[in-house]
């Protein structure tokens, strides 16, 4: 019987000799190609071969002669392609002499034929000296290996161990326990496992099955390997610290336990030599009574002393629980002046989180309602109930012609943004839910008419909440100059809001603005200077803004945003700059060609008649060498506002041209404005203390630090993503 899908191989006679010819065919490549790599004789069969990755097994334990037959005779005209062989792993062509070659073991620095001439030698005797262990330095190895593995064996087992069996794989595996324990506690770390998983039977079982060879360890040494692991990756980051060209600034924010402990989060963000904005945690400190006045001064202190960055603080962003209060902002200052040379007398020294407050506004707005939206929710479970109710309350709102674009979805009651798209919703079928209420008995939730109306006011300075917390999260490199458009839309509209005709509107805008109105105070001015060290917008959109917002007063207040950006310039021109190697070696070529600031040649140098021409020339040098590298800056034109600018990348680009001013501009975009970075989400950040479980309430207070700081530096490492590895299938046809 011929077998189905193999045709002729089904009859082959067993001593019967054929000759195979196999393609590799490439899974996970999309070229879609099959090259012949080899050809090979065996007994009857179907032999199919597979590729993964870098190993290529037979069916056969026996390693297989994968080379041409008739390599010698190759012609000499084929090109030559690159060489996928495994073995090349472990050697090199050594070149002997014109068109000789040979090969070199990487291990044993033994030499083999490659090439003569026309003639190559193949690659199976260098399989055979890597796979069958003919190699020293492997064979030394495994016998290391195969030692240790009977040492480790179970006492009792004489079971003899099983027979190797070699491949022509050109892979030797290295075991490393330390390395093991290293990888162990970083998955640990990362993936936030809890430290005693070492002592669960199962996952002890799976590494045993894994490698036979590696010795768990208990709950005690996994935390230090843990630590260890932390205290590595703490020196990593000391070194760029240390090197680093600006200044840092802080973010502070508030974590409590279940046994009412207290722990104060410190991350830093800062924008390295290559223009690119980094936040890392630096410290996650047990504080014995963190809402005090003195905790968070002295906890900063800790944190700046520990990383040595004392003189490099530029600012501290606060979240919500800590800023309430303006005694923290004044404790801050005061404590930290005395070591620290604060920049602007301190103006922009304590920052509130933007996150934060559109938070604070919009729960506290719909807790001012929470009635009627209780009411919504009731609604909304009530038509979702049943596919009946459903298909009914459709039927309902299709007759009395309501357009019901959005679907209805219930929210989750700890994220505003889902109360708001709720209510949102609900508020298009308004009409169907009266209409409800009158033919359905089980129903009387529906709100009132003056309801649905509070309803639809909130929702329009919800949705200004709402998109601009959408904008910033979409925002990948969330620099400060992004943060003052928004919070300016919000103060606006609040602020116009309060001032309506309608009773209902003004009286919602007045207890929004309230709470708003503190922080666009507070936090005005470093919104303001971060937006003008953006080349698209400079001077000239404080200017449209503030005049749109304070009218005829808008002069005063643009007057301290000039004057502080000049003071805050003036400082830094104090400070000694040191000049990159690039300024340095193009300030040289110019004073090679003469382009340094030489005196004006003389009309008698000329003799061409223009003398009111020289001297309208020297007046423009004088000016323009007394002018600023900040005035300058502003009186040149605006950058086009087009999509995808990179304004790290423009200053990068720019730092020669304005070497002063690119210090200043590189501390005043780095100042975190939201605690929430990239990639996270706005609408999850409470407003007060987060709480630790209470597994890690049980932690050290240094372990709980280690796995906090160490899966945030984990994360940024290129070594900890790993790639599938790729698939092939060699194909066999007669």
């Amino acid at each position: 019987m011929q077998a189905h899908g193999f045709g002729p191989w089904a009859n082959a006679e067993p001593s019967t000799p054929r000759k195979i010819n196999f393609d590799v065919v490439s899974c996970g490549l999309n070229s879609g190609k099959c090259s012949e790599v080899g050809s090979f004789y065996t007994p009857g069969g179907f032999i199919c071969l597979f590729l993964f990755g870098s190993t290529m097994e037979a069916s056969d334990s026996e390693p297989l002669n994968t080379e041409p037959m008739d390599t010698e005779t190759a012609p000499s005209t084929t090109r030559r392609r690159r060489k996928k062989s495994m073995v090349w792993e472990h050697f090199t062509v050594e070149v002997v002499s014109d068109g000789c070659t040979r090969a070199c073991c990487k291990l044993c620095k033994q030499t083999f034929a490659y090439s003569n001439g026309s003639k190559v030698a193949g690659t199976s005797h260098l399989k055979r000296h890597i796979a069958l262990g003919s190699c020293p330095k492997i064979k030394n190895l495994e016998n290391q290996q195969l030692a240790l593995a009977s040492a480790t064996r179970i006492d009792g087992d004489t079971s003899d161990p099983p027979k190797k069996r070699y491949r022509t794989s050109g892979f030797v595996n290295v075991f490393d326990q330390e390395e093991s324990y290293m990888y162990l506690a970083k998955m640990i770390i990362v993936h936030e496992y809890p430290l005693h998983m070492v002592e669960n039977p199962a996952f002890v079982c799976f590494v045993q099955s894994l490698q036979p060879r590696f010795k768990m360890i208990d709950v005690n040494a996994m935390e230090g390997e843990v630590l260890s692991v932390y205290h590595k990756e703490k020196q990593n980051l000391m070194q760029i610290f240390g090197t680093m060209l600006g200044r840092i600034s802080l973010t502070i924010g508030l974590w409590t336990t279940s046994q009412t402990l207290g722990y104060i989060c410190v991350s830093g963000q800062y924008i390295d030599g290559d223009w690119k904005l980094h936040r890392r945690m630096l410290n996650f400190m047990l504080v014995s009574s963190p809402h005090s006045e003195n905790a968070l001064s002295e906890a900063i202190s800790v944190s700046l002393s520990e990383w040595n960055v004392k003189t490099k603080l530029f600012t501290i962003t606060l979240d919500n629980n800590c800023s309430s209060h303006d005694i923290y902002s004044a404790n801050l200052r005061d404590h930290l002046s005395n070591k620290n040379t604060l920049m602007l007398k301190g103006q922009l020294f304590v920052v509130r989180c933007y996150a934060n407050i559109l938070n604070v506004v919009a729960q506290d707005v719909i807790a001012s309602i929470h009635g009627i939206v209780y009411n919504i929710r009731e609604s909304v479970k009530f038509v979702k109930a049943s596919p009946a109710r459903e298909e009914k309350f459709a039927e309902i709102a299709l007759q009395i012609g309501t357009p019901g674009a959005k679907a209805l979805s219930l929210d989750v009651t700890t994220l505003w943004n889902t109360t708001y798209l709720m209510m949102e919703a609900a508020l298009e079928y308004k009409e169907a839910f009266t209409f409800l209420e009158t033919c359905d008995d089980n129903y009387n939730e529906a709100p009132s008419a003056d309801d649905w109306k509070k309803v639809e006011v909130v929702c329009t300075f919800l949705k200004l909440l709402y998109d601009s917390a959408n904008s910033i999260m979409t925002t990948i490199d969330q620099t400060a100059n992004i943060f003052f458009q928004e919070a300016w839309k919000v103060q606006l509209e609040l602020t116009n809001g309060t001032s309506s005709e309608d009773t209902v509107m003004s009286s919602i805008a007045k207890e929004m603005h309230e709470k708003f109105d503190k922080y666009w105070k507070d936090c005005s001015l470093v919104l303001a200077i971060s937006v003008v060290m953006d080349p698209r917008f400079k001077m000239k959109l404080v200017e449209f803004s503030f005049a749109k917002l304070y009218g005829e007063d808008s002069g005063r207040y643009i007057k301290v945003v000039n004057d502080s950006i000049h003071e805050l310039y003036l400082e830094y021109v104090s400070q000694p700059l040191q000049l990159m190697p690039a300024y340095v070696d193009r300030g040289e070529a110019n004073h090679m060609n003469g382009n340094d600031n030489n005196p004006p040649a003389t009309p008698n140098s000329t003799g061409d008649g223009l003398l009111d021409f020289d001297v309208y020339l020297s007046e423009m040098a004088v000016n323009q060498s007394t002018k600023s590298e900040l005035d300058q800056y502003l009186e040149e034109s605006l950058v086009p506002r087009i999509q995808g600018f990179d304004i790290l990348d423009w200053w990068k680009l720019n730092n020669l041209k304005y070497p002063t001013l690119s210090k200043m501009a590189r501390d005043v975009l780095a100042i975190p404005v939201s605690m929430v970075g990239t990639g996270c989400s706005i609408f999850g950040s409470g407003t007060g203390s987060r709480v630790l479980d209470d597994y890690r309430s049980s932690l050290r207070p240094e372990t709980v630090e280690a796995l906090f700081c160490a899966k945030d530096w984990l994360q940024y490492l290129p070594t900890m993503t790993v790639e599938p590895p790729s698939t092939a299938i060699v194909k066999l046809e007669l």
